[in-house]
């Protein structure tokens, strides 16, 4: 009897793995092209913002728990699960922007060096464009620089303080919806 138990573990174990290849097959043909960047879902071309009050969010701007950013405005809005401000504060925008669409925090980190040279804190990405990563940071100096044309930068600046905002609001998997 042993070759017959034999032959039976080879053919579930040969069954189990032609099963694994095509699941693979499968999962690959429908993967993004590029997996290093989150896919981007649409966004309203235009957020209607009351000229009036600069402060106020932005009309069709997301549902839900959310961090909204315009680049026109160069301001970003924590939006609460009622759909509430938690905080809104201006930003300096680097000089590689996000294209309007809906995101999500992809990863974060603590403390790094900016590409300026300058030590930030509490890094909030959420996309890459054209191999520029694009995220929310503070410098730990206080600085808002203006974007740098010179240098490929897409680190979205804050305050020290709306940066401790931001990192206890975006944690991975948040959304972050850009607006024109």
């Amino acid at each position: 009897m042993p070759s017959n138990s034999a032959t039976f573990v080879a053919g579930l174990t040969s069954a189990a793995l032609a099963t694994v290849a095509f699941l693979t097959f499968q999962a690959s043909a429908n993967a993004p092209a590029d997996l290093t960047r989150p896919q981007r879902s649409g966004a309203p071309a235009k957020a209607a913002r009351d000229r009036g009050h600069p402060a106020a969010l932005p009309a069709d701007s997301g549902l839900g728990t959310r961090v909204v950013y315009s680049l026109d405005a160069d301001r970003v809005w924590l939006v609460g699960p009622d759909g509430g401000v938690k905080r809104t504060f201006k930003v300096a925008p680097g000089s590689v922007d996000p294209l309007p669409g809906t995101y999500a925090v992809t990863s974060r980190a603590g403390a790094v060096t900016g590409t300026d040279g300058t030590p930030i804190e509490h890094v909030v990405r959420f996309t890459t464009v054209n191999d520029v990563t694009i995220g929310f940071s503070a410098a730990l100096d206080g600085s808002l620089p203006g974007p740098d044309p010179t240098v490929k930068t897409g680190g979205i600046r804050q305050t020290v303080a709306d940066g401790d905002a931001m990192w206890d609001f975006a944690t991975i998997g948040q959304a972050v919806v850009v607006i024109p």
